[in-house]
């Protein structure tokens, strides 16, 4: 594709593309608007380079130009704009977010389109994030395995995950319900019409047409075939960075090799659609 406005450099042929020309602390043109939801489409995930610190609300309004913005079910968010998922490791976190393979929230009835996250804390090295093609993963199944697979379901589920996660960061949630939804394992992407694999090892939990045993043999098959380096780009941030993930066809693994150092940033969630 031909852009005007914006230079994108792919990473690889199968997922992942640099972003310059844009400067996202100010208003984004229509042109540039269009280009970079094409750029989006077409790489699965996109990186925002020579940024500057982009404030809440700039990001938020640029977020919603995607669409209706998502609040996490579980995560403590900024004290002045809810729409803010304040991401913060250091030496005394218990847990980092996104340290495993996953698309988020997949547990939600409508799960989020796309992620946008500017760090702007780094650790002097590693914190890098992988992102895998979900487009690629299916693409690889032989036809009969995705003859198979387009037939079913699965039930992602997040109480295992959210319930006191967010205890060291000041989060109550005694008496929260944490959601639960079935999706196919195989969706259709609403923008390209290709099909992607869609569960994960973090959120689900069965293959709902299997006996209990084979959902188990075939989610675990699934899960390492998904996360195969061939269908993979290894992100190496630099400050103010923002990377912005479609979660419809790519999923994440944030690596915390850092420890006890510290990384921080804003992350804003759009809502998506119900995947079919």
């Amino acid at each position: 594709m031909s852009y005007e406005t914006i230079h994108v450099k792919p990473l690889n042929p199968t997922i992942g593309a640099e972003i310059r020309g844009v400067d996202l602390t100010k208003e984004v043109s229509n042109q540039q608007f269009d280009e970079i939801h094409r750029a989006f489409a077409e790489h699965c995930v996109v990186f925002f380079k020579e940024q500057q610190p982009v404030p809440p609300a700039q990001q938020i309004q640029f977020a919603r130009r995607f669409g209706d913005l998502h609040v996490h079910p579980a995560a403590p968010t900024h004290p002045e704009y809810p729409e803010i998922f304040v991401i913060h490791t250091h030496k005394d976190s218990k847990i980092a977010n996104g340290n495993s393979w996953h698309s988020d929230v997949s547990c939600d009835e409508h799960p989020p389109l796309g992620t946008m996250l500017q760090l702007h804390q780094l650790p002097s090295c590693g914190g890098d994030t992988l992102f895998a093609s979900m487009y690629a993963a299916y693409d690889a199944l032989s036809d009969d395995m995705k003859d198979f697979l387009n037939a079913l379901t699965a039930t992602h589920e997040s109480e295992h995950i959210y319930r006191g996660r967010y205890a060291d960061r000041g989060v109550d949630d005694a008496g929260t319900v944490y959601p639960s939804a079935v999706h196919p394992v195989v969706r259709t992407h609403p923008l390209t019409g290709k099909k992607a694999l869609y569960l994960n090892g973090a959120f689900t939990t069965r293959i709902n047409e299997l006996a209990k045993a084979e959902s188990k043999a075939v989610l675990e098959f699934l899960i390492k075939h998904m996360a195969q380096e061939r269908f993979q780009v290894r992100f190496k941030w630099e400050q103010n960075d923002m990377a912005f993930w479609d979660n419809r066809c790519a999923q994440h693994f944030a690596m915390w090799d850092y420890w006890p150092e510290e990384r921080k940033g804003h992350r804003v969630t759009i809502k998506g659609e119900r995947p079919v």
